[in-house]
């Protein structure tokens, strides 16, 4: 199972108490994949249409407890894929249903209008959070968090996803839209906001999952980090102490070390002696001891010393 799913099992098994949440998580899952159809007669039917079981039968006990409606559910086989409908078919329950969820107006007209700012139904904090996994089980997704960060939801129209946006954005999520094949995609990239999005919704379960995830690849890259950087260091290193030993050998192949002040001399047979030692190393090694400082001062001498004899050479 994905973890997608994994996330809309923990949500489908949980209900809300408060009819009020009920209600709008029931508009959320009708709005964004419901479908409505009226008859030569005037006569109105609901269904909604899914993939996921979970989903479905989260939906079948929403009607149930807050409506009292037994729905018909069918299933249909496409290749490998299960279709999952829930249908309201007797009138009278297909508009009462439309009606409690705002989705039908005084006159009877289909009105989709859910904006967080003005609509009844999203009043409370409790009932905001149940639309928003409302929307989330009817068309949403989360990807895998141990391969990237992706959570999205899917809408048909630029209204809902720019309603959505703004209802997420009531709690400091920055959710952006983009239109992706006819559809328009609020979509979260950041982990830590998924992680409050999952808070929001109710799936503690999946949170922890994620948070775990987190936790190893923050360390995993802390440490990815530290050893680049002392790779680097030690490259550096090793870098130095190869270049400085060529400079010794054409100080010693033109001249001889024995031409040196004692000092270099002295840095110079340790180095050559000992090319992987650093430069702590090296001035321990020193009678007497010389620190850091003193011994790079030392090196940088038998440097220039070097450049200044192959400038010669080339005069």
């Amino acid at each position: 199972m994905s973890f997608s799913s994994e996330v809309k099992e923990e949500l489908s098994e949980q209900i809300a108490s408060g009819r009020h949440c009920r209600l709008a998580e029931t508009a959320a899952i009708l709005s964004l994949c419901g479908k409505i159809v009226i008859t030569e007669n005037d006569r109105y039917c609901v269904k909604i249409q899914t993939e996921n079981l979970a989903v479905a039968r989260k939906y079948f006990t929403l009607l149930r407890k807050t409506f009292n409606i037994r729905a018909e559910v069918s299933v249909r086989k496409s290749r490998e894929v299960r279709f999952y409908s829930v249908i309201v078919s007797k009138d009278p329950e297909a508009r009462r249903l439309l009606g409690e969820t705002c989705l039908l107006d005084e006159d009877g007209n289909v009105s989709e209008c859910m904006s967080p700012m003005h609509h009844r139904l999203l009043r409370q904090n409790c009932c905001r959070r149940a639309f928003i996994r409302g929307a989330f089980l009817a068309v949403g997704s989360v990807s895998d968090p141990k391969k990237s960060y992706h959570f999205e939801i899917v809408c048909t129209a630029p209204e809902k996803a720019r309603q959505l946006q703004e209802l997420l954005a009531s709690y400091d999520v920055d959710a952006k839209v983009v239109l992706r094949k006819r559809h328009y995609v609020v979509y979260i990239k950041e982990g830590s906001q998924i992680v409050e999005l999952l808070g929001l919704m109710g799936a503690h379960i999946s949170l922890m999952q994620l948070e775990n995830v987190r936790i190893v690849k923050e360390m995993r890259n802390s440490v990815n980090r530290k050893v680049n950087c002392e790779t680097a260091n030690l490259n550096k290193t090793v870098s130095a102490a190869v270049r400085q030993a060529e400079d010794i050998r054409y100080i010693q192949e033109k001249i001889g070390l024995d031409k040196l002040p004692m000092d270099l001399e002295e840095t110079a047979r340790l180095r050559l002696e000992h090319t992987e030692a650093s430069l702590k190393e090296l001035g321990d090694m020193l009678s007497p001891k010389v620190g850091k400082s003193g011994v790079n001062h030392r090196l940088r001498k038998l440097s220039q010393i070097a450049d200044d004899l192959r400038e010669g050479k080339e005069e």
